[in-house]
């Protein structure tokens, strides 16, 4: 399959990205715009869903009305940055099944270790949408791509805030059957691994906190 990649730049992504990007933004109202984000992110993502169709009555005659055909999908999240758009996400689509992914990026090999995992069953069945604001070096993302396709996952879709040059080569390497939906593609990522312009370190301005980790 020929690896894709979806700009999603719509206007309002773009403005709401911008009010993220400055550093006096508080943590309340980052949570907030992710929010928002996520929920126009993930209506691109979801727009070729597979559909059928079901007999229902309206007040006023029966009909053949459309739905969502197969399994219901399934969203993973790569903590902890993952949270801010899996809350979007999970408003969008409420019956969505959900995974978690616990990475952390070793400071010194910027290499991407787990530490936690979970997923629901029947993998192979469903459309499994992995969420993380930030692709920057790509190797965490690559790493939770590797362990939810050793899971099951065949149909697998990802999405995140930002992007970088490096990340994108290293899905496109790794994962070429994996779509890539971003709402930005910044300059570069810096020694540090950190996206430029970027937004800072997305965990620590979601949650308010200075743990120091270097998170993609």
């Amino acid at each position: 399959m020929t690896h894709s990649i979806h700009l999603v730049d719509h206007p309002l992504i773009q403005h709401k990205l911008s009010l993220m990007r400055q550093k006096s933004t508080p943590s309340a109202e980052f949570r907030r715009l992710l929010k928002e984000i996520s929920l126009l992110l993930g209506y691109e993502a979801t727009r070729d869903l597979a559909m059928t169709t079901k007999q229902i009555e309206t007040p006023l005659e029966p009909m053949d009305a459309p739905i969502l055909a197969g399994k219901k999908m399934c969203f993973f999240s790569i903590m902890r940055a993952g949270e801010g758009l899996l809350s979007g996400m999970s408003e969008l689509v409420p019956s969505a099944r959900v995974g978690h992914v616990g990475l952390y990026r070793d400071p010194k090999s910027l290499e991407a270790v787990e530490y936690y995992f979970k997923a629901p069953a029947d993998l192979a069945d469903r459309l499994c949408i992995v969420v993380d604001p930030m692709l920057a070096t790509g190797h965490s993302a690559s790493a939770a791509l590797t362990r939810i396709k050793a899971a099951g996952a065949v149909k697998i879709r990802f999405i995140c805030l930002l992007s970088a040059p490096d990340g994108i080569a290293t899905l496109k390497r790794e994962h070429p059957d994996v779509p890539i939906y971003t709402g930005a593609l910044d300059r570069e990522c810096n020694e540090k691994g950190y996206i430029l312009p970027g937004l800072g370190d997305a965990g620590d301005r979601l949650f308010g906190t200075r743990s120091g980790s270097l998170k993609d």
